[in-house]
């Protein structure tokens, strides 16, 4: 009903007040009705539906109930003394996963991309130099980050699938002298795993920090930041710790630290400032500040997924991973499928395989979670249209997981072939 019409219909009931209040009423509501231009979204009117699916690609990973429980528990106040004793048993997980004692240790409230950002923005100024060894997309995403920051950025260029020798890296030193040195462990466009050895020790002689993107390695494969001289390192929750998206681990050696407080200006970012973040963590012997509202329930799966994780134990971690990626890469060569990464350079994590020739690999990747309910993707960045990447992370990382995908993979290769179409 029209609100005016209501309107006169209310007047002309004064004398009787019980229907004159309901006709107000009506009024108001056709009033405000009749400011709405934007109808109730019927999608959202329908309750939540999502299949399940076995995710075997380069990340997210499936949840375990554990973690699903932990994240699904009440909220508490992100100051509240509850919450800063999860942190701090977060810090302790992230210091043993990455190896290290360094005190400036915590978990960004971010992705893995925010802790890459986070890392270059609080090392480098204006002006400063920065080299980059690219061999994948994320090489090239931290390039891109550094060049936006004002930073002179030298690259160190690989083709996909190949790894930097400690030579590469003493050149690349020696020539552009920069004060920070960015480079992948665990490359999960192209299936790398970056050997690490020495390169710390060369940052060093050249007086130039490491800074190490772990993200798709870290519980996966060995990596000791401390021993391995590691200034910057960093992850994220979605992989092997097989945690949501949205937390970030992150610690910081006193050599980066250092660097940190002699900076002549305020890091771009205050979200990011890891001053801030450093006192919220507790990181700095101070009484901890608000900074910003920390995403509790990431913060309360993060920290069950390391405890998972320390639970197994890092030796026995690395070991899964390495048993059923070799399991797993057997499989493909029996399958007729050519590996694109050297044995010895093989990411445990996330295999790369090259598209055969005659397929597409939109056509494989659609049939699996079709027909099988799987997802393994293609290629990223550099590696576009040349692979399948295939991810056996934490949980995901079983026997029973390597023979279900090859059998996908098998149907699908007698499915898919272009030339029948």
């Amino acid at each position: 009903m029209h609100c005016a019409v209501v309107l006169g219909a209310a007047r002309a009931a004064s004398t009787t007040p019980l229907l004159r209040a309901r006709l107000l009423r009506m009024a108001r509501c056709a009033m405000t009705t009749s400011m709405l231009h934007v109808p109730p979204p019927q999608g959202l009117l329908r309750p939540l539906a999502m299949p399940e699916r076995l995710l075997l690609g380069p990340g997210p990973s499936n949840v375990p109930p554990r973690i699903l429980a932990a994240g699904g528990r009440q909220l508490l106040g992100h100051m509240h003394p509850e919450v800063l004793q999860v942190m701090d048993e977060i810090k302790a997980g992230i210091q043993y996963a990455f190896q290290t004692q360094n005190r400036l240790t915590l978990a960004v409230s971010g992705t893995g991309h925010c802790a890459m950002e986070a890392a270059l923005l609080n090392l480098l100024e204006h002006g400063d130099t920065a080299l980059v060894a690219i061999n994948g997309i994320w090489g090239q995403r931290a390039a891109d980050i550094a060049r936006r920051l004002g930073a002179n950025v030298h690259e160190l260029l690989k083709s996909p699938g190949e790894y930097f020798t400690p030579w590469d890296i003493e050149e690349g030193l020696a020539r552009h002298k920069p004060s920070v040195l960015f480079i992948t462990h665990g490359e999960s466009s192209t299936g790398v795993l970056q050997p690490l050895e020495r390169l710390g020790e060369l940052c060093h002689r050249h007086g130039c920090l490491l800074l190490v993107d772990a993200v798709a390695s870290l519980g996966g494969a060995p990596i000791f930041m401390d021993q391995q001289e590691i200034d910057v390192l960093y992850s994220g929750s979605q992989k092997v710790l097989n945690a949501p998206p949205g937390s970030a681990p992150i610690s910081f050696s006193e050599r980066a630290r250092e660097k940190m407080l002699k900076r002549k200006t305020k890091p771009p970012s205050f979200y990011l400032d890891m001053g801030w973040l450093a006192n919220y963590w507790g990181c700095d012997g101070e009484p901890r500040r608000y900074h910003h509202t920390a995403p509790i329930n990431s913060f309360f799966s993060l920290r069950e997924g390391l405890a998972m994780l320390v639970e197994l134990g890092l030796e026995s971690s690395w070991e899964r991973h390495r048993a059923n990626c070799t399991q797993l890469c057997q499989g493909l060569h029996d399958l007729g499928l050519e590996l694109f990464v050297k044995e010895e350079a093989r990411l445990p994590t996330i295999t790369t395989v090259r598209v055969p020739e005659g397929y597409n690999w939109k056509e494989i990747t659609a049939f699996l979670m079709d027909n099988h309910a799987i997802e393994i993707a293609g290629g990223l960045g550099p590696s576009v249209g040349k692979v399948l990447r295939i991810g056996l992370m934490g949980c995901n990382s079983t026997s029973g997981n390597v023979d279900r995908v090859l059998r996908a993979l098998q149907d699908a290769l007698g499915c898919c072939r272009r030339s029948r179409l």
